[in-house]
This record gives C-alpha cells, structure tokens and sequence, in this order.
C-alpha cells in the first residue's frame, strides 16, 4: 500500500475531528501530503471515520488523478489541492464542520482577534466568499482566503479550513478556532467584545513560533 503513514493519519485524524465535536457523520474531511512523492492522502467521499480504513483512504497525484484507494476522493478535494499548491508549507489540511465557527461562517462574520488563541490561525480568521461545495470557485475562494500568513479561513454558509505542517498541528488549529468562535459568539451576545490590536497579536504568534517545540541548548526555563 502507498504511503501507508499518511494514509494512517487521514484515518486518525477524521476520527479526532469527531471525537472532538469538529463535525458529525461523514461531515468534513481531511489530508495528507506528501511532497517528497508528490501525492495527497484524503478521506473517502461518504465513508463514515469510524469504519474507514487505511487502504480507503484515496490517494491522488497533485492534478487529482486517482493514484490508489477502496474509494473516491472526498467532494472537496479541488479546495485541498489549491491550498498545498498556495502553500508549500502546508503538510495536512483539515475541513471541520464545527458548531461555533459553521455559525460565524453563516453570519457572514470574520473572527477577529477576541482572544489571543486566535494567533493558531493569524491575527484573526476571514471569510472565503460562498461558492457551491465541490467547485472550483470554492477552491478559487478559500485558496485566495488563505494568505501566507494565515492558517485558518471561514467558508461563508458552510464551515472551516484549517492548515498545518501535519495533521496534529492542522486539528489544533481548527479546535482552538472553534474555541475562540464560541468565545467571540457568546461575547456579542452578552455586549460589545473588546479586540486585541495587531501589535499584541504580532508578538502572540511570535511566541507562538516556540510553542510545544524542544527546549534548544542556551534556552532559558
């Protein structure tokens, strides 16, 4: 089997999105890639995360051709494509359909920096404009909603993209999203909630740079 390490991750992963509340059903979807051999790992369409195996996991080159897999490629692979080619630093590529940030995405809202773990995502998370599931114009929006610097984009009426250098990172990212979007909800419900300025985030996503990361020789404690 192909790249069976990344294949075991699109397996792991949809299963942590469900089990962190990140969607339900076959909702959402995730990817793998592997820029060494040129290839992507991305859940099924319609297979639900719990009875998906990895040989399931479709395996496809960077034009979307069918490589290996027990099934079709998930509706959104065009999105998962443009992002990887946006972004060489991205190695995994999670689709939520996650309560909180579905609801921003519906309101049409961005999420600014309301919390200072928005910095997972950038100074804040913007709306990719709506666009039917599966098109190209979806992947045409969310790519161009996903700059450099950005890690994390609501799509307008339908849910998040999050990205990292591998799977762990890309999930993190989409939880603590989610967390902020409930956060940012609930305090526009109660009144008016008050937002970190872009100097403070600047120096939250540089420390951010040395998060979970081995201590290096010199580093203080």
């Amino acid at each position: 089997m192909l790249l069976a390490d990344e294949r075991r991750a699109v397996v792991d992963g949809g299963n942590a999105m469900v089990r962190a509340g990140l969607t339900t059903g076959t909702g959402g979807n995730v990817s793998r890639i592997c820029r060494r051999r040129g290839l992507v790992a991305i859940s099924p369409s319609g297979l639900e995360y719990a009875a998906m195996r990895p040989e399931d996991v479709a395996l496809v080159d960077l034009d979307g051709l069918m490589v290996e897999g027990g099934y079709q490629p998930s509706s959104e692979l065009g999105f998962h494509l443009a992002i990887y080619r946006r972004r060489p630093d991205a190695g995994a590529v999670v689709h939520t359909h996650s309560v909180y940030a579905t609801t921003l995405a519906c309101l049409g809202w961005e999420l600014p920096a309301v919390h200072y773990l928005v910095g997972f995502a950038g100074r804040k998370v913007p709306v990719a404009p709506y666009a039917t599931f599966g098109t190209d114009e979806l992947a045409v929006n969310v790519a161009a909603a996903l700059g450099p610097d950005q890690n994390a984009v609501l799509l307008a009426n339908h849910g998040l993209v999050a990205v990292g250098a591998d799977m762990r990172a890309a999930l993190n990212t989409a939880e603590e999203v989610e967390f902020v979007a409930r956060v940012y909800y609930q305090a526009q419900c109660a009144g008016t909630p008050v937002i970190l300025p872009d100097r403070e985030m600047d120096v939250v996503i540089a420390k951010f740079k040395t998060y979970g990361k081995p201590r290096t020789e010199g580093s203080e404690s």
